[in-house]
């Protein structure tokens, strides 16, 4: 068959039953994604004679003879399309990973589909922007500034790899062609709780295309954590590669590996697996009740099925409530959500000919797991190499080592490259989720409002497996309860083991559940004593002069570098009151206003580290390489502009390497607010250094002090004495000097940033439907270093948390299995879901953050579901404590509200 793709013929033919997508990408057409394979998030758009389709959806056969176009064929050589530049121009993408297929949709719009974007857009969901820059872009607003030398901080500067992005060339983790490679797929557990007694191979080892078949027979016994972090006590090493004991619904119990994925699917379902089913058990406070299954027999059996329990007091509890006028006491819950990142996990192992193993992997933490394979398979840590090269989206998701153990025990006993790429169902079954949390809130005030006493109690879901359970508790009874002044505070939580999916990062981490029930009940408080929200707030928040205390008896490394809450609540308050936003629908609609606060210290309590490495080159451009990953979050645009900034040049100057464990410095991974407080800071620190060394090869030159020569673009220049960069290294470097530079930053102190968010709704007295009118943020996060950068991190972090809020939430049944395992059944916001949120930014310049910034893409979810419950409470005298609002929750309660 002959098929016309970007222009060129192309013969070949398509294997019996495949799609448009996969043929193409066969084809080398690497700009063509995977998102969901069902016709779901239309990142694998493409024209078909001109009319977009998913790709996903259309047999390839379907194609032959017909122009297909794809975004690598969308430019006319060097000269961009006018959408694919006004995304760049716009800076219409995070990410990135849903750019290609947005982009082939709106180039196809018509002026009449343009003005109605939520219809158009239906079939493309974005789940970093919010939107907003994507329909700036469709509107051709420019949002980038020139890259002018020495002031690169506070300009809006584009992501460096932005035309690699809107042309189909940025390469994601999957979009690399490897000669004899072999496909991965796992056979998983339909059972929540249950004992493998034997697994029956010979079936599959017959299916054509099958190579080997994995068991747990077949991997080292080591426990280990999927979790990430820094300091790895924090995880409990409760989990094998393959288990002969299965605890939740979708566990890995046999790896196959074949010539195709679909030899290797078929092998899967010819696997004979005789199982024993044990009891199982999916609500914590069950599984902390005497006689539940014990899903883990390791430790102090006296706690059963309770992980880890934190708690502590400062002052009197008792003593505050006795003194307390008015005393509220109420338990909230929040749902268990999965991330949604478009790019689904996957990893690509080989062996090089001196018997190295490399990993191409999506993961945020690439020197992490280097470090937890080392340990898994005994390989010494120069004969591996671990490395990302642009991740498609994490939100904490990819915090977790999930996909790259099985590809390396692979491709070490088979000696062939191998591919393992999660399908988005797998995503629902076997990546994690945010810990479902309940929260018991009791607080006392005086009639004043002053509060006396707050008590916090949580039970936190950590699921079959508890990696994060324990990080994710102390937040939950960290930032929360320090946000407010009261002279006793108490609060205790357990992380208790379940049949469920197990828990991971998620943006906001720990936070995120317990900010929304402190948060409603500030309001429920507030209601009792006839005090405003924001005045009760305003009298308790914590202020600059106050000591940061949550219930820990220890110091902590927590400070104010800057403080700019205060300035948050007035730029809320200000904007909901000057009448912007919708208005009401017409109907039985019933309005109302809420607010929410949420601090968040910049960084995890445990170690955190980064490592920054420069050097200029002999053309006097510059080479920076930095561990973190980049995956929508900015991190490689902040960088480079915090180098520019001290060595006063363009950012464009500047080529950056990331994540790569042969070429960067060690980073302890990106994640926790860390990609501009820890690697921004270790950037800072080798610029300075480079800054320095540079100033001392001129002056070795010339005699004249390193003080008094300055960088200016592309020189040095002491008073009429200039050298251009490359002519210092030329003959600097002749005399022996050194032009490069390495730093490595800490994280402590860990500086504060805090959000407020506002939101104005309508709900619907009879339906339960809500609307969001206005939509309000105001961050405080130090000095921007890239305006539109931060801008969109807040607008994604708003989205995110308003599908927390209203639509999105894993529904399971009696069994604990996945009923809406799928993007189209567990609804991320679309464009139409998604209102424009108004950002504001407090005037603060940090003193502990790099170049006066502080964290900025986490905190802002953790204020925008509890604003939502307190607006629907003042719209209708109901208190909503149960995430999310769906309109049937909402109609059983207001059908029997008084």
């Amino acid at each position: 068959m002959t098929y016309s793709i970007d222009g060129r013929q192309v013969s070949d033919e398509p294997r019996p039953g495949q799609c448009l997508r996969t043929f193409l990408r066969d084809c080398g057409v690497f700009g063509v994604k995977k998102g969901c394979d069902a016709g779901d998030c239309g990142a694998c758009t493409v024209w078909l004679d001109g009319v977009p389709v998913h790709s996903c959806l259309m047999p390839a056969f379907r194609a032959r003879g017909r122009q297909v176009t794809t975004i690598q064929g969308l430019a006319h050589g060097d000269e961009l399309h006018p959408v694919q530049t006004a995304f760049m121009e716009a800076q219409g993408f995070q990410c990135g990973f849903c750019t290609a297929g947005m982009i082939m949709t709106v180039a196809a719009l018509d002026e009449a589909q343009r003005a109605d974007l939520p219809r158009s857009l239906k079939g493309n969901l974005c789940r970093c922007t919010g939107y907003r820059s994507i329909e700036d872009a469709v509107d051709g607003i420019r949002a980038t500034d020139h890259d002018v030398a020495g002031a690169a901080c506070g300009a809006s500067l584009p992501n460096p790899f932005s035309r690699g992005i809107v042309t189909g060339h940025a390469r994601y983790t999957m979009d690399v062609a490897v000669d004899r490679l072999l496909h991965l797929k796992v056979l998983r557990s339909p059972h929540a709780h249950a004992r493998i007694l034997g697994i029956g191979r010979e079936k599959a080892l017959a299916v054509p295309g099958v190579v080997a078949v994995f068991t747990f027979e077949d991997v080292p016994r080591k426990l280990y954590s999927t979790a990430t972090h820094e300091d790895h006590l924090v995880d409990p090493d409760d989990t094998y590669i393959l288990d002969d004991v299965v605890r939740v619904v979708g566990q890995r119990v046999a790896a196959v590996v074949a010539e195709s994925e679909a030899a290797a699917e078929a092998g899967c379902r010819a696997l004979e697996v005789a199982y024993e089913v044990l009891p199982a058990v999916f609500d914590p406070v069950l599984a902390m009740a005497d006689g539940a299954p014990v899903l883990h027999h390791k430790g102090n059996a006296a706690r059963g099925n309770i992980y880890v329990t934190f708690g502590g007091e400062v002052g009197s509890v008792a003593a505050g409530f006795e003194a307390a006028a008015v005393v509220h006491e109420k338990t909230y819950s929040t749902s268990r959500v999965q991330h949604a990142h478009l790019e689904t996990h996957g990893s690509i192992a080989w062996r090089d000919e001196e018997g190295r193993v490399h990993v191409r992997t999506s993961t945020q933490a690439p020197f992490i797991v280097h470090r937890k394979l080392c340990y898994l398979f005994g390989i010494f840590p120069h004969d591996l190499h671990v490395f990302t090269e642009r991740v498609g989206g994490g939100f904490g998701g990819k915090q977790e080592m999930v996909s790259e153990d099985l590809c390396v025990l692979a491709t070490l006993k088979l000696g062939r490259p191998v591919k393992w790429e999660f399908t988005r169902e797998e995503e629902f079954l076997g990546a994690t989720t945010r810990h479902q949390m309940t929260t018991r809130v009791k607080i006392g005030a005086r009639a004043d409002g002053t509060l006396t006493a707050l008590e916090v109690h949580v039970v936190s879901n950590t699921g079959a497996y508890g990696g994060h359970g324990s990080e994710t508790l102390a937040a939950a009874l960290g930032s929360p309860i320090a946000a407010y002044r009261c002279p006793n505070k108490k609060a205790e939580g357990s992380a208790v083991y379940t049949n469920m999916i197990p828990g991971g990062g998620f943006r906001g981490y720990g936070a995120s559940q317990s900010t929304f029930a402190i948060e409603c009940a500030m309001d429920d408080l507030a209601a009792k004593l006839g005090i405003a929200p924001l005045a009760i707030r305003r009298s308790n928040m914590i202020g600059p002069d106050d000591v940061i205390e949550s219930v820990w008896g220890d110091p902590s490394d927590v400070a104010f570098g800057s403080y700019g809450l205060d300035q948050c609540l007035d730029l809320v308050e200000a904007e909901l009151a000057g009448g912007g936003g919708l208005p009401v629908p017409e109907g039985d609609w019933a309005q109302g206003t809420g607010f929410a606060v949420s601090m968040l210290e910049s960084g995890p309590p445990t170690e955190h580290r980064s490592g920054g490495q420069m050097r200029l080159e002999p053309d006097g451009s510059y080479h920076l390489a930095i561990g973190s990953t980049e995956m929508g979050n900015g991190s490689i645009t902040a960088h480079r502009q915090i180098a520019a900034e001290l060595l006063g040049a363009r950012a464009e100057s500047i080529a950056i390497i990331n994540a790569d464990t042969d070429l960067a410095p060690y980073d302890s991974g990106t994640f926790a607010s860390t990609g501009t407080v820890v690697a921004g800071q270790a950037v800072e620190l080798t610029a300075r250094a480079l800054r320095d060394s540079i100033r001392a090869g001129a002056a070795r030159l010339t005699g004249i002090p390193p003080g008094d020569w300055a960088l200016a673009d592309g020189a040095v220049v002491s008073g009429n004495s200039r050298i251009p960069l490359a002519e210092l290294h030329r003959r600097g470097t002749a005399l022996g000097h050194r032009f490069e530079a390495r730093r490595k930053a800490y994280l402590s102190p860990r500086t504060i940033a805090f959000n407020v968010q506002g939101v104005r709704l309508a709900v619907h007295r009879v339906t339960g439907e809500i609307r969001i009118l206005h939509s309000v943020h105001a961050a405080d996060i130090g000095r921007l270093i890239n305006p539109v950068q931060c801008r969109g991190q807040l607008e994604g972090a708003v989205a995110m948390g308003l599908g927390w809020a209203l639509t999105e939430h894993m529904v399971h049944d009696e069994n604990g299995r996945p009923l809406n395992p799928a993007l189209r059944n567990y609804h991320i916001p679309a464009f139409a879901d998604t209102p424009r949120t108004t950002i504001l930014f407090a005037d603060t310049f940090d003193t502990i953050g790099p170049l006066g910034a502080k964290a900025q893409g986490e905190c802002a979810i953790n204020a925008v579901a509890p604003a939502v419950s307190n607006a629907l409470a003042d719209a209708t005298g109901v208190r909503f404590a149960e995430l999310p609002f769906t309109p049937d929750r909402i109609f059983d309660q207001l059908s029997v509200a008084p």
